[in-house]
């Protein structure tokens, strides 16, 4: 009988420790679940912040790539008006409309009297006084147009990448100028000219207030 009852406790010893041994493997695997769980949220976030990276670093590209080039002045000039005669002040004043927003591409040669063409009465332009040949003073169209046309040289010479490619002096000494510094133009005798040797176009701004003559050239 007490052989019995110690076989039976033998046995019931090795239950327990069979079972012991069984929750701790499963304990083991729940870890090991747990674990790996935890790696792959780990991991998901980690890779969810590098796609959010990229996405942001795409966009900051995206911006940069469609951000506007600016504008810059790089030259401009003014001429004080003496002549108040309303019709040089017309001339004047349609010479700079037309003139204003002309666009000078890189290489180009700008040609004065191609852009503004020849001062008629049809274009609503007014006899005003001009300089003939020998320095006299008489009446023609577009009477003015040498003060803008002057005003946009002296502009020119403030960047050393335009070259003059044509420039003639009035046969008279001029107001607005100084000295070996205007432009006269007729178109078909005489033309003021010059090539933008710049690496990029620029834009011609003319506008007049009655009082002065003013022309910015903008880098586009």
């Amino acid at each position: 009988m007490k052989k019995i009852i110690f076989v039976f406790l033998i046995l019931c010893f090795s239950l327990v420790g069979c079972s012991s041994n069984n929750t701790v493997n499963n304990n083991d695997v729940i870890d090991s679940t747990v674990n790996n769980t935890v790696n792959n949220a780990t991991n998901n976030v980690n890779n969810y912040s590098l796609v959010n990276n990229n996405i942001t670093n795409t966009s900051q590209i995206e911006n940069v790539s469609t951000i506007e080039p600016k504008e810059e002045v790089i030259s401009s000039f003014s001429t004080n008006i003496l002549d108040k005669d309303s019709n040089r002040q017309t001339n004047i004043k349609l010479t700079c409309d037309t003139l204003s927003g002309t666009i000078v591409k890189s290489g180009d040669t700008f040609s004065f009297c191609y852009t503004v063409g020849e001062a008629t009465a049809e274009k609503g332009y007014k006899e005003a006084k001009v300089f003939d040949a020998d320095g006299n003073i008489t009446m023609g169209y577009g009477g003015g147009n040498c003060q803008v046309s002057s005003t946009l040289y002296n502009a020119v010479l403030g960047n050393s990448n335009f070259e003059i490619v044509e420039r003639h002096p009035h046969s008279h000494t001029v107001y607005y100028v100084e000295k070996d510094k205007d432009a006269a133009v007729a178109c078909g005798s005489v033309d003021f000219r010059f090539k933008n040797n710049n690496n990029f176009d620029i834009r011609i701004d003319a506008s007049t207030d009655g009082d002065k003559v003013s022309i910015s050239i903008v880098k586009i």
